[in-house]
């Protein structure tokens, strides 16, 4: 469905069904369902999710690739709201994530203010009717007060554009899209990328192939990492003693809160944590001339860091091959790399990331001035207000946006800092009698100038290296700079003067707005 661009107009009906709500939350991974459930606790229950997918999830949903697991502690990557005391390991797997969203979403009954199977297409602000006007993949149409992305940075994969990759005859797929229905076993296998997926999977296939060969370009720092099983006897006796997990999940935060003065500033402080990473390589690599193919040049924690036991010795089987020439090409049944070396090859995985950056593209929002929110971006390099509100987007929400992902800790504490955030933005409105609340342009323009300030001296920056937290201009606009209980401090409470108001409800008193009234009066009791 196409619609106008003109901001009073009403878009064209397709005779699909409209769908009218307080509140809509595009995507239900852990922001999208995190933001749901506070919603619920808040008595706000006129909301909807849409999802393009066929279930709620995210990343934890799509990314079931072999030996898929999280890289912070279980009891840190959960919501401290809705704590569990029964994970099976320290670094949980997949499955079981999979698993712990799935249930909370059946405890919030969030399936059935679910959409499934729609993705948002396009949207626009309403300046007369101050709504949002919402166009799904489907043909659906949604008209929201408030707007709440929950899409985050890691949905949309990344595939290189490599001469030749097209007319492969063999199969191929993402590591985000894995094929089950493909065997490895006997096959040569080709996987390109050598990052946080690559490190998982890698290890779970190099036993069963005949060839691997693992195209780097750049190499990782990876630390030493054994995953522990969590003894059922200690399961329960944290589901009799919730203090204990409350405490165990502190002391993950603060431990991994230290990292951040060494990446803001500090670097030399990382040096340690290098050494322990250059002694994993030494201690599993026996071809010296690989162990120094496989060593970065650039300063740890530049890249994201990584952790593996089996990594390096995957690499160290003699059926492995770790290439760094770089790809020229690929043909019908081989790679051929830069040095003009052709390998035979049946299977390519790519193990590229995703769109991180230009992720929010898929956002084909257009705010009160009219213009898109990728053209408004690509004027002024993307930036928001706290990496959750935009100039000239009124009512618009993002969780996980640009500037607040993690380098150090867990972004299930950020998520739920934003949460919290919105859930006050929401009441303000209420309490100004407001239809809509926009960020000042001075107020983002001033948070923007302070975080790029901070970030130029940090790791990212000055570390020697290119990643994907940097946009195509080279500027980070993923990192948060600094620890994340100063960003708590900063989001702890809604500041007024940041926002303009606009629009009066003096009719038509939705829920929202009583219960919105509930939450300013319980707040200042």
């Amino acid at each position: 469905m196409t619609t106008r661009t003109t901001r009073k107009s009403k878009p064209r009906s397709t005779g699909a069904k409209i769908h009218r709500t307080d509140i809509l939350i595009v995507g239900s991974g852990f922001s999208g369902l995190g933001m749901a459930m506070q919603l619920r606790n808040a008595g706000l229950d006129d909301f909807l999710i849409i999802e393009k997918a066929y279930d709620i999830g995210g990343t934890w949903r799509d990314n079931v690739y072999p030996g898929c697991a999280c890289d912070v502690p279980s009891y840190m990557y959960s919501y401290s709201f809705e704590p569990r005391s029964d994970w099976s390991k320290v670094w949980a797997g997949q499955q079981e994530i999979q698993d712990y969203l799935t249930s909370l979403a059946k405890k919030y009954d969030l399936y059935s203010r679910t959409h499934f199977g729609r993705a948002l297409a396009s949207g626009y602000w309403d300046e007369a009717e101050s709504r949002w006007r919402v166009t799904t993949s489907d043909g659906s149409e949604y008209v929201t007060r408030f707007l709440i992305s929950g899409i985050g940075a890691l949905h949309i994969p990344n595939i290189p554009e490599i001469k030749g990759k097209d007319t492969f005859n063999g199969q191929s797929f993402h590591s985000a899209q894995w094929d089950h229905e493909c065997s490895l076993e006997g096959k040569r296998v080709a996987v390109i990328g050598t990052g946080a997926s690559a490190i998982q999977f890698v290890p779970k296939i190099a036993p069963l192939v005949s060839e691997l060969q693992l195209y780097q370009r750049t190499p990782a720092w990876v630390l030493p990492r054994r995953n522990f099983s969590v003894p059922g006897s200690l399961q329960k006796i944290f589901a009799r003693t919730p203090l204990l997990p409350r405490i165990l999940r502190s002391a993950i935060y603060w431990s991994a809160e230290s990292l951040a003065i060494g990446l803001n500033g500090h670097s030399n402080l990382m040096r340690p944590i290098e050494n322990i990473a250059k002694r994993n390589i030494s201690r599993s690599i026996d071809d010296p001339a690989l162990r120094e193919r496989l060593t970065p040049d650039y300063r740890i924690g530049c890249k994201r860091i990584l952790g593996s036991n089996d990594y390096y010795p995957a690499l160290n089987l003699p059926s492995t091959t770790v290439i760094t020439d770089g790809i020229a090409e690929i043909n019908e049944d081989r790679i051929v790399s830069m040095d003009g070396e052709e390998r035979e090859v049946d299977v390519i995985i790519y193990a590229t990331g995703f769109h991180v950056t230009d992720g929010f593209d898929s956002l084909k929002l257009k705010g009160s001035t009219g213009l898109e929110l990728a053209a408004h971006w690509n004027n002024s390099g993307i930036n928001t207000h706290l990496g959750i509100a935009a100039a000239g987007f009124p009512n618009l929400f993002f969780l996980l946006g640009p500037n607040t992902g993690l380098g150090h800790n867990s972004v299930v504490f950020m998520i739920e800092c934003q949460i919290k955030y919105v859930l006050q933005a929401i009441r303000l409105t209420s309490e100004h009698q407001a239809d809509a609340l926009t960020v000042r342009q001075s107020v983002q323009n001033t948070f923007n100038s302070t975080i790029q300030r901070k970030l130029a001296n940090g790791v990212w920056t000055n570390g020697g290296c290119t990643s994907w937290y940097l946009d195509s201009n080279g500027v980070n606009r993923t990192v948060w700079p600094g620890f994340t209980w100063q960003y708590w401090l900063q989001t702890r409470k809604v500041s007024e003067s940041d926002f303009e108001f606009t629009g009066r409800r003096e009719s038509n008193t939705t829920k929202l707005d009583t219960v919105g009234a509930h939450m300013a009066e319980k707040a200042k009791s």
